[in-house]
């Protein structure tokens, strides 16, 4: 399958930000593209550097005006787009949620943000209820997706159990980045984890991983901080966690890469870490701790 990723920078202009994106999943889709997979939170700049309740207004409900104009992209371009919005569920509860639209502009499911961090300039538990959907995977012609967000990236059991659910790619829309008060070295190091970590993810479940991050500098509206920098660094592994494209750190990027979807299979004969699991003797993994 021919994957489509978009890795962009963003300004305050969100109606700017989505018609960049359509000119981006354009590009793609004339490289072959069927499936695309954005950035999270791409209509806007990271808008969780600080604590405000007037951002809440970037929030809309879904289905809304976002999942009218990418529907009517996935429609008129005959692909599946997986997309990163600002839900706005009810007067003050929202949520940070991806919705995976299909060829026919639909939408073929959605999935809340399950980890939520509240970290120095990632200030999203002010901001977002963690999700109540759990980790199910979504149904789409071009296969079943396993659909997560940021943080989530960092948690095996999330991967786990979309894998045991028979999702066929694990995917990340994503915005993370460098704390410019930190080394060279250290930022190096946060960054190879990140791409480390869900490499994992993709030889523990012998399923191709997708992770899209934005790029570019957004500074801090509070001055607290010195903004951050987004990493870039959008990555396809295969299922041996195996690299088959690495953005750059600091590029706009929209690539298509062909993934075999037909390779989990023989990896997951030769490595059967699914067969092999001792299941019963998990269950202490339901607690926060164990003394």
């Amino acid at each position: 399958m021919k994957i489509g990723i978009i890795q962009q920078s963003c300004t305050h202009d969100v109606q700017a930000n989505r018609e960049k994106l359509a000119r981006n999943i354009r590009e793609v889709v004339h490289q072959g593209a069927e499936l695309v997979v954005l950035q999270e939170l791409h209509n806007s700049l990271y808008f969780c550097q600080t604590e405000n309740v007037d951002l809440c207004n970037l929030a809309e409900p879904i289905p809304g005006p976002s999942t009218e104009f990418y529907g009517a992209l996935a429609r008129e371009l005959h692909i599946v787009l997986v997309t990163s919005l600002f839900e706005r569920r009810a007067a003050g509860l929202y949520h940070n949620t991806a919705v995976v639209l299909e060829r026919d502009g639909s939408i073929a499911g959605k999935y809340r943000k399950m980890h939520i961090p509240d970290d120095p300039a990632y200030y999203e538990k002010f901001y977002f209820t963690p999700g109540d959907l759990g980790f199910h995977p979504i149904d789409t012609s071009v296969g079943r997706l396993g659909v997560q967000v940021c943080w989530d990236q960092w948690y095996p059991e999330g991967a786990r159990l979309m894998a045991l659910q028979g999702a066929q790619l694990l995917i990340y829309p994503t915005a993370i980045g460098y704390e410019s008060s930190d080394t060279p070295e250290e930022q190096e190091r946060q960054r190879e984890a990140w791409t480390t970590v869900q490499r994992g993810h993709a030889v523990a479940n012998g399923l191709p991983v997708i992770a899209v991050n934005r790029v570019g500098h957004e500074p801090d509206p509070s001055g607290q901080t010195n903004g951050i920098s987004f990493w870039g660094s959008s990555f396809v592994a295969g299922p041996q966690g195996e690299l088959l494209f690495r953005a750059p750190k600091g590029a706009e990027v929209n690539v298509v890469v062909d993934v075999d979807m037909q390779r989990s299979e023989n990896v997951r004969r030769w490595w059967p870490f699914l067969r092999d699991r001792r299941i019963e003797e998990f269950a202490p993994l339901s607690r926060r701790f164990i003394d």
